[in-house]
């Protein structure tokens, strides 16, 4: 798989989030304003777009951190982190002043920013890498995007969870490696092995060895519900009991674990700027809050003419 000419889809909140524990919060505008995730997600971005030279950039945001649609076949998702007014997503103070100015960057800057109402993130990346006609990055800290890969259409996750410095490159084989699964079937596992960090409580009882080897055995949580159905054998030891008593939340886990592939995401033209389209704007955002060489070196990553 070539990385040149690929489509790079940024899971932003992930990596902003990621900049924000790991660049010390002494990084300030000259204000006193932390701007330790803008700072830390410009450069994650330039150090990328050099080393993988992608002919598309889009940067894909929550529109909705806790869609109706998931909320409703799970109420539990992701409610630990909800914000007392319960509605928002509960976000450090310091790191909530940051996100307007990191999206009026990328506005600046001309770099692609995607979002739909009623879909997080994972889903534009899901419906972007499913409509691309070119090999396809997602960079991402977030193992649950490990359901896009896909070698026939050279769809892979950059995962940074280690740091740029030692990123992973998540292709089919590496998914193996990692669960015992096959390839493709990383939704299916992490619903029955359920995820407590987006409150998604999985099968009680079933962890990760249990999970794959169902998996193994019957291919999907549909194939297993369907041997359920049948009264076949082959499940470990223990197991059928408790996917017996977990049927309900067996028939509606993957609608909410599966990343969408076709939400309504208008046509986002990521072709790198040759230059920004608002230089002034650019300037004054990195007076402003002190953006400094990480801006500088930014613009020139991604602007390359």
């Amino acid at each position: 798989m070539s990385d040149v000419g690929s489509l790079m889809l940024l899971d932003t909140a992930s990596l902003y989030y990621r900049a924000f524990f790991g660049v010390p919060e002494t990084v300030r505008a000259p204000d006193g304003t932390p701007v330790n995730a803008i700072r830390g997600l410009l450069d994650m971005t330039s150090r990328l777009v050099r080393a993988r030279h992608p002919a598309q950039l889009v940067a894909c945001l929550d529109a909705d951190w806790r869609p109706a649609f998931r909320v409703a076949a799970v109420p539990s998702y992701k409610a630990h982190r909800l914000a007392p007014d319960g509605r928002s997503e509960e976000t450090p103070p310091a790191l909530a002043v940051q996100v307007p100015v990191i999206e009026e960057v990328l506005h600046a800057s001309g770099v692609a920013v995607a979002g739909q109402p009623g879909y997080e993130a994972d889903d534009i990346m899901g419906t972007l890498a499913a409509r691309s006609d070119r090999p396809v990055d997602v960079v991402t800290g977030d193992r649950d995007l490990f359901q896009l890969v896909d070698d026939q259409r050279e769809v892979r996750v950059i995962y940074t969870v280690r740091g740029l410095m030692n990123m992973d490159v998540i292709d089919e084989a590496a998914v193996t490696a990692k669960y015992d699964i096959p390839g493709r079937a990383y939704a299916d596992f992490a619903a029955l092995r359920g995820d407590p960090s987006d409150g998604l409580p999985g099968v009680p009882g079933v962890g990760d060895k249990t999970a794959a080897a169902l998996i193994r055995a019957f291919g999907s949580v549909e194939g297993i519900t369907a041997a359920l159905d049948a009264g076949h054998g082959g499940f470990p030891r223990g197991s059928r009991d408790k996917l017996e008593k977990a049927r309900d939340y067996l028939d509606v886990a993957l609608s909410v674990v599966k990343v969408a592939d076709d939400a309504p995401v208008p046509e986002v033209d990521g072709t790198l700027p040759a230059v920004p389209p608002d230089p002034a704007r650019l300037q004054e955002l990195g007076d402003r809050w002190g953006l400094g060489s990480s801006l500088g070196r930014f613009v020139t990553a991604v602007c390359p003419a």
